[in-house]
């Protein structure tokens, strides 16, 4: 079995304590009552809440009937924001937040701005810290709330919180403090901290998620959020969550009694977790203060390190979360370290870690050891010593990169920008360039004979590199076949992390890469290798065809039927694999599609006689149409309900698994393409998924159609599907039905 990983994200939720899960137990079953009914099972539930806000309260030092439960830390700080905008907005319209604070208050204060409302962020030092004087100086006559949080959730400064309060009442203004991270790790008192309404949230203090409470001063009331019965005194709508809120007061009960040594544990396992990455990947930068800092939290920067590569290679080991995210747009480094001023290059490589009550010093020895190892690999500096081979071939590839396949592909609108500004060429032999956004390049020799030329190379979509291998392969000589031409070599594109993965790795990959060459009738003569910090693999395919017989994007013409050969949804699947979402079947299946060659397909469209042709890769089945309906100057239409989807993905798109380059598809293409009012959003981003190794989509004249499909069928081609038309002449605009 795979060793549990160790687990140091405490600050992104805590496990269910024991005494609370044991708390709960009798509320999944006997204890079931309403405790708005006045029988003795309501009677029950309602003496169980008022236990929990009791024990809530006395964590807090506040009085139970201030305290309302809620969902969480976001529906407390939404709750504050938006209810004394709504209370207060004839005296002004003006809020005073921070520059680190969590999506929960910022995304409410942009709404707020959304509806003409006035927000000042103010600035914070090198340690995350808040200036109390500052907020005072961004306090006008129109301030009407002051909120900034107790600690920050990455770093762990902990705020003046007191000192604002101070400041902010001589003004008269309410403050709010997002209280999320600290209450359970450090002693907070709603007197003490002088404000006016606090948020907090169960599961990061080892209750369940989906419960929380908001504290709000005697003697203050707020519109609830939401509108029902009323329920808590009035002050929020909808059936106390009697489970969880017992929960969360046995949580807080628990947090009370542990608080004072919990905290010293917590401070010496952090400095135990910071010296040991000091010895073992020496320097790197601290981000977290020493003083007023959660006592459980540690950010560090790797300079030089990729984090969220580092964390996707540690990933079965130990558990931390990154500083920076790869999106398609690019990495986006957190608005914290941004606002503190963090170097780029430092913020790229920082790891917020976090320890908590299941935290053990052997844990944090063990975790320092495997970080530190794998920083020293990754970092560019290091010795180009080849890791070394373990016994064990199995790899699971897609931890070893940040990205995903085609998401590493540039933005659509950045590369055409780029194309726009090249020299047009003069050389009257070159029949397809890169002035068109076809797949490969077409250069005449003779009237019976031209070269096609193609290259393509991404990171790893499957975790076996010997299926990377194939997949790569597969995809880079589908795009002679999409142009109507023959194969004829290719050479290697090869980009591999040396010092993170033993040379075995890459033999597979190449091994992978052989057996579909071969499957394709061809051979794969040299290549070009570079030691890089992720893997990378493809081919550079050379082919030939007959001049007159190129198959472009842009001879689409109205009335011709669309066909696509490949179902799509690779790019959300492949995305569930390196998640660890998708089972073997679906992987299975996922590698089957990939790494099926085009050549069948393209095959039967040469002999049809096709209009116009491209591959479904990166920019998603409607990025590519779009490019087709523009080059060829028509407008085209999509039968949604007759596109062929991978079994799966549409659970998976639900369930918010499109990965970034397909988000990032569907807005680009979002302005050419009108949808029908029913499909839901869903369907609009399985048409704009990455494909890796897409089917060919097909225009061939109408009557044509049914024979392509038959000889499609008969040579194998079992997915092949009708899914549109060309409507007419156009600017390339598509509509989905």
């Amino acid at each position: 079995m795979t060793p549990i990983p160790v687990y140091l994200d405490y600050n992104a939720t805590t496990p269910v304590d024991p005494e609370v899960a044991e708390a709960m137990l009798p509320f999944l079953t006997q204890r079931f009552g309403n405790p708005s009914s006045g029988h003795p099972y309501g009677v029950e539930a309602r003496a169980a809440v008022e236990a929990a806000r009791r024990q809530v309260a006395a964590l807090l030092g506040a009085r139970p009937e201030e305290l309302v439960f809620t969902s969480g830390g976001t529906e407390g700080s939404n709750t504050v924001i938006q209810g004394v905008a709504r209370l207060l907005r004839g005296k002004g319209r003006h809020v005073v937040t921070s520059a680190i604070e969590h999506p929960a208050v910022l995304e409410p204060c942009a709404l707020l701005e959304e509806d003409g409302w006035s927000v000042t962020r103010v600035r914070v030092d090198g340690e995350g810290r808040v200036d109390p004087a500052d907020v005072a100086g961004a306090i006008t006559d129109g301030t009407v709330l002051v909120t900034v949080m107790h600690a920050n959730n990455e770093v762990g400064t902990i705020q003046e919180i007191a000192e604002i309060a101070r400041l902010a009442h001589e003004r008269g203004v309410l403050v709010h403090t997002d209280a999320a991270q600290s209450v359970g790790k450090v002693p907070v008192d709603v007197s003490a901290l002088g404000v006016d309404f606090l948020t907090l949230a169960g599961h990061k203090l080892y209750a369940p998620k989906g419960v929380g409470a908001l504290w709000i001063r005697s003697g203050l009331a707020l519109p609830p959020l939401l509108r029902g019965a009323s329920h808590e005194a009035g002050r929020r709508a909808g059936t106390e969550n009697v489970l969880e809120i017992v929960a969360l007061g046995k949580a807080c009960e628990v947090a009370q009694r542990r608080l004072a040594a919990d905290a010293r544990r917590f401070e010496e396992l952090r400095e135990r977790l910071a010296e040991a990455l000091v010895r073992e990947a020496a320097g790197l930068r601290r981000n977290s203060p020493r003083q007023r800092c959660l006592p459980n939290t540690l950010s560090v920067s790797f300079p030089g390190v990729d984090a969220s590569a580092l964390l996707a290679e540690v990933g079965e080991k130990v558990a931390a979360s990154a500083g920076a995210a790869c999106h398609a747009a690019g990495v986006e480094i957190s608005s914290v370290l941004r606002a503190m001023g963090i170097p780029e290059e430092d913020a790229m490589g920082t790891v917020r870690f976090s320890v908590g009550r299941g935290t053990t010093p052997a844990m944090v020895d063990e975790a320092a050891r495997v970080v530190g190892e794998a920083v020293r690999r990754m970092r560019p500096e290091a010795a180009a010593t080849p890791a070394a081979a373990t016994g064990d071939e199995r790899v699971r590839l897609t931890r070893f990169t940040h990205g995903m396949g085609c998401a590493c592909k540039l933005r659509p609108q950045d590369l055409e920008q780029v194309l726009r500004s090249l020299p047009k060429g003069t050389d009257s032999a070159v029949l397809v360039g890169p002035e068109r956004s076809d797949d490969a390049a077409v250069y005449r020799l003779s009237d019976e004979l031209a070269l096609v030329t193609t290259v393509d190379f991404f990171t790893p979509i499957v975790d076996d590199p010997f299926d990377f291998g194939a997949v790569s392969a597969a995809n880079s000589l589908s795009d002679v076949w999409a142009m109507g031409g023959r194969p004829l070599f290719a050479l290697s594109i090869v980009a591999f992390p040396s010092r993170r993965l033993p040379l075995s790795v890459l033999e597979r990959i190449l091994a992978g890469a052989a057996e579909v060459a071969r499957e394709a009738g061809i051979e794969i003569v040299g290549g070009h290798t570079v030691d890089d910090t992720e893997p990378k693999f493809g081919l550079a395919v050379t082919g030939v065809v007959r001049p007159d017989q190129v198959v472009t994007n842009a001879g689409a013409r109205p009335g011709d039927a669309l066909v696509l050969t490949k179902p799509i949804g690779t790019g959300i699947l492949a995305t569930a694999v390196k998640r660890g979402l998708a089972g073997d079947d679906a992987t299975r299946r996922l590698v089957t599609t990939m790494r099926t060659l085009n050549r069948g397909a393209a095959e039967a469209m040469v002999e049809v006689g096709a209009s116009a042709a491209t591959d479904v890769t990166g920019f998603g089945l409607l990025g590519h149409l779009r490019e087709m309906a523009a080059a060829s100057g028509v407008d085209a239409e999509v039968e949604a309900a007759s596109v062929p989807l991978l079994p799966g993905v549409r659970d998976l798109a639900a369930a918010d698994g499109a990965p970034g380059g397909s988000l990032e598809n569907l807005d680009h293409v979002a302005p050419h393409v009108d949808f029908a009012p029913g499909l839901s959003r869903v369907d609009r981003l399985l048409l704009a998924d990455a494909q890796t190794s897409g089917g060919l989509l097909i225009a061939v004249p109408e009557e044509r159609s049914v024979v392509l499909l038959a000889t499609l069928a008969a040579r194998g081609v079992a997915d092949a599907r009708r899914v549109g038309r060309i409507a007419g002449a156009g600017t390339g605009r598509i509509r989905v039905r």
